[in-house]
């Protein structure tokens, strides 16, 4: 780091930031306000730039598309850089890949423009005072992935792409938590595909499906004439794995018995087939998923401790729909296409008033029911538009509507007489509020005009985050 001076005797650090961004007024705006801050602040507008000034800067400032190359180029360049800086991520690109790419590259962070100057302040400061303690990622070689698309622009999504970038890069356990049908498989197979080059298995397994020896053989294989049935050797999942992936659905089902079994398969990385005495090496990745508490089962004592906690190197938590209602726009456009794809039936439009229901309806069932009220709606369409008409949306009853918004979003009860305008207010304030204050995809699913709804939020004195596009 430079010097600013002495304090008392003491020599003053001052860190040095390279801003790499070819839009000449975002370098002059980040220039300006980062030396405000206190730090000795350089500029370059392309690749070439930012890999020539990386010696000596403490943090870089990363755009990904950059003239001569790309922010990935640059990311990649520095893999082996002695003295390669910490670098943030700062890009217009708001999507899966690029964010799991980026970290997989060994970015620190990756921040969406517009630029939060206040998320970039306190980022800055992670980022330098952690930069002496902080153990580095291990950096992969540039390269595309084939991780699934985990659709959604809310910041619990994004934070669940920058992990998948983290966790791909080691073969730790992972431990995925959330509720039935949030998509905890795409998450676990995003980090499959994300960790490896080559193809490797996949291999999952439901352990709900299956009753305990049964589950047994199907996780270690078994020799002929173990039990009765047995009139074959067949290998098990762990096997059948080889050096990729194995899943664990719902691990919170293992009977106890089981749960001991497998503690010390991942204990020791070795496993027998039923029936056998000779030792397999297990050289499979474990990725275990759950809807249940599994740390409550383990205060009940339903669920080992150790294995909880082997198994829980690295969580990653999938959030209900119902507390991310911004990413239901993206996820309908998503589904949408791969749906009107399997069925060959396009659907060219989606009225403000179907997107208006699914943004305001609580999907206890989470993404999965969203894509089956999705698909049923699509087989009962008589033209490419997909109104109101066509959703068959489940009855919610009071307790989960309410767990699904905050009060002051919650529609009147039949013991709740309001106004006409009171209505409006609330209405208008859930639907900023499922669309994370996007006032262009307020418009929309409101189904008013951009002055009429600026003209509503000044009149009920609403905040406004005046995210207008993003």
């Amino acid at each position: 780091m430079g010097c600013a001076g002495t304090r008392r005797g003491t020599l003053v650090q001052v860190a040095r930031i390279l801003i790499v961004d070819d839009d000449r007024s975002i370098r002059r705006t980040l220039e300006k306000f980062l030396i405000g801050e206190g730090y000795e602040v350089t500029t370059a507008q392309d690749a070439a730039g930012a890999i020539e000034g990386a010696t000596g800067p403490d943090l870089m400032l990363l755009d990904l598309g950059l003239p001569g190359g790309s922010g990935f180029d640059v990311l990649a360049a520095l893999a082996d850089h002695p003295l390669r800086p910490t670098v943030v991520v700062v890009t217009a690109r708001d999507d899966m890949q690029s964010t799991v790419k980026a970290i997989q590259l060994g970015a620190y962070e990756y921040l969406v423009k517009p630029i939060d100057i206040d998320r970039l302040r306190a980022v800055v400061r992670a980022a330098l005072a952690s930069r002496e303690s902080r153990a580095q990622l291990v950096e992969l070689a540039a390269r595309d992935t084939n991780a699934g698309e985990i659709l959604g622009k809310s910041s619990a999504i994004r934070d669940i792409w920058k992990q998948i970038g983290s966790v791909s890069t080691t073969r730790a356990p992972v431990l995925i938590s959330g509720e039935s049908g949030t998509g905890k498989e795409l998450v676990a197979r995003a980090v499959h595909n994300a960790s490896y080059q080559e193809d490797r298995p996949f291999v999952a397994v439901s352990c709900t499906a299956l009753a305990s020896g049964v589950l047994e053989s199907e996780l270690f294989g078994h020799v002929k004439g173990a039990f009765t049935g047995a009139i074959a050797d067949r290998p098990g999942r762990f096997e059948m794995a080889g050096k990729g992936t194995l899943f664990l659905d719902e691990i919170g089902e293992i009977p106890l018995e089981l749960q001991a079994k497998l503690l010390r398969v991942l204990q020791e990385r070795t496993f027998e087939r039923v029936g056998d005495a000779r030792t397999h090496s297990l050289e499979a990745r474990v990725i275990a998923a759950s809807h249940r508490d599994l740390g409550q089962m383990v205060a009940k004592g339903t669920f080992r401790e150790d294995l909880y906690y082997r198994l829980r190197v690295v969580e990653i938590h999938v959030p209900p729909l119902r507390d991310r209602a911004g990413d239901i726009g993206v996820l309908v456009e998503g589904l949408l296409a791969k749906i009107t794809t399997d069925l060959a039936k396009p659907i060219r439009f989606v009225t403000p008033a179907a997107l208006a229901r699914l943004t305001s309806y609580a999907w206890p069932g989470n993404v999965r029911e969203l894509e089956n009220t999705l698909t049923r709606a699509i087989v009962l369409a008589k033209t490419d538009v997909l109104d109101e008409t066509l959703l068959q949306l489940g009855q919610v009853n009071p307790s989960t509507e309410a767990h699904a918004t905050q009060p002051a979003h919650t529609p009147p009860t039949n013991h709740e007489l309001i106004t006409l305008r009171e209505l409006e207010r609330r209405h208008i304030i859930r639907v900023l509020a499922s669309t994370d204050g996007n006032k262009r995809r307020a418009c929309a699913v409101l189904d008013i005009s951009r002055p009429t709804l600026d003209r509503k939020i000044e009149e009920f004195g609403l905040r406004s985050d005046k995210k207008d596009d993003a």
